[in-house]
């Protein structure tokens, strides 16, 4: 067994291009329900047994819990005049970027990461609210130098979506490549096709992806009622295009099922550690698999909150990642990105009937009922999940998925038990209501 908790992984071998982008490390700050989740084997340890860590009463939403305590430990030298400002997307995109070091067996405090690309993907800018409006709200006249020095350390830290990306860059003092791409919940898939090109091309040899995402509880709620408003006084209007399923937390969202009827929000932050081959053989890194294509579209829409159902530009962007070297049939599982919505369940659907026929036997489940929808996250928890499933040869089950909806194309894998498949290519889905739908093929450790 490795360190972290999974059977030994053979170093890199011969085979393969010294460029090849392949997963050395990954870190979690996400929902477990007391307590959060930090590595791979508590992650996998939920996933493979559908189990779902959301709340079970009044509040199905995804907390984290994160302690102080448990923060200090992970990151005990920060400087306090810096960290007392700190959103909890500060500190979850922190934790997760140190357990995934851990993960890799790489050195901060050696300058591991002097030189790596830092790549932060964010959603949601709700953890930044507080400290806009406190800014907003102050008169510089009558500010204490004291309280003005503090107010801009606290403003410059988190008030825009590139927060994470500034303290990550501080903690690892890295002289690479250091941004972040805001696309809903492709964020980080995206991040992690950025990652991939960058060394491919030699501009790094080692980069870190985290997707950190928080939601204001009281926020999703308002919107809620605003829009449940809307549709009850307008019953007759023209609502082609809006959400079909509102975010709940009144019930349990259930990807696949043919009673979702909500989706559940989840906070928290994943890290994934990607290397070129040749520089994870020079260390003699572990290796979890490698990114062998990614590729991304837009519908088209001019509805900013619309999705084609009929999944068109989902499939064309498996092609562009397939390209001419891999085929459809060498893929016989996708990692969805389902939230329970109807409209997504119908654009994955009909996708995978577009790709491999009306007789397809393909597997393809969705982890976001464990621990919530989660926005930027969700490429990196999918590519982790994935790459774990390749290394143990089972498959996860679709978390609370009880009775499949009629007319899938594909087998939803329901239940609370693995599946298993002897497989070294899969496919990981991301979307962006609106925008960007992406693709990325995975592969194990020596798939070409």
């Amino acid at each position: 067994m490795s360190p972290r908790g999974h059977p030994s992984r053979p170093a890199p071998g011969g085979s393969g291009n010294a460029r090849d982008t392949v997963v050395t490390g990954l870190g979690f700050c996400l929902p477990g329900g007391a307590e959060p989740v930090f590595t791979a084997a508590q992650v996998w340890d939920i996933a493979s047994h559908g189990r779902t860590v959301l709340g079970r009463h009044d509040s199905h939403y995804g907390s984290v819990h994160l302690t102080a305590a448990q923060f200090e430990e992970r990151l005990p030298d920060i400087p306090e005049f810096f960290s007392r400002h700190y959103t909890n997307a500060h500190r979850y995109g922190l934790v997760s970027l140190v357990e995934a070091c851990a993960d890799a067996e790489l050195d901060l405090a050696a300058g591991d990461l002097c030189e790596a690309a830092l790549l932060v993907g964010r959603g949601s800018v709700d953890a930044n609210v507080d400290s806009y409006l406190t800014l907003l709200g102050i008169d510089p006249d009558s500010a204490t130098t004291l309280d003005a020095l503090e107010m801009f350390v606290a403003a410059e830290q988190a008030v825009s979506p590139s927060d994470v990306a500034v303290v990550q860059g501080a903690l690892t003092r890295t002289i690479g490549p250091c941004f972040t791409v805001s696309c809903g919940c492709s964020s980080t898939a995206v991040q992690i096709g950025n990652a991939r090109r960058l060394i491919a091309t030699g501009e790094t040899d080692l980069a870190v992806v985290t997707g950190v995402d928080v939601f204001n509880v009281g926020l999703i709620e308002k919107g809620q009622r605003l829009l449940r408003g809307a549709q009850h006084a307008h019953e007759g209007m023209d609502a082609a295009g809006m959400p079909d399923l509102l975010p709940s937390f009144d019930s349990l969202m259930r990807p696949y099922d043919r009673r979702a009827d909500c989706i559940n929000h989840g906070e928290g932050s994943a890290t994934v550690i990607l290397e070129s081959r040749e520089h994870a053989a020079r260390r003699g890194a572990h290796l979890y698999g490698q990114v062998l294509a990614a590729a991304m579209t837009r519908d088209g829409l001019a509805n900013p909150l619309a999705a084609d159902h009929t999944g068109a530009q989902l499939a064309r962007a498996v092609r562009l990642c397939l390209g001419d070297r891999w085929r459809i049939e060498q893929v016989p599982y996708i990692n969805g990105a389902s939230d329970g919505g109807a409209a997504v369940t119908a654009m994955e659907a009909n996708a995978v009937r577009e790709l491999y026929g009306p007789d397809s036997t393909v597997l393809l489940s969705s982890q976001e009922g464990c621990f919530g929808h989660h926005g930027a996250a969700s490429g990196c928890v999918g590519l982790a999940l994935t790459l774990m499933m390749m290394e143990f040869g089972e498959v996860c089950p679709t978390a609370n998925c009880e009775q499949p909806a009629d007319g899938l194309s594909f087998d939803p894998v329901p239940g609370t038990r693995t599946r298993p498949l002897d497989f070294d290519h899969a496919l990981s889905f991301n979307y962006q209501i609106g925008g960007v739908k992406h693709a990325m093929l995975l592969g194990g450790p020596d798939a070409t």
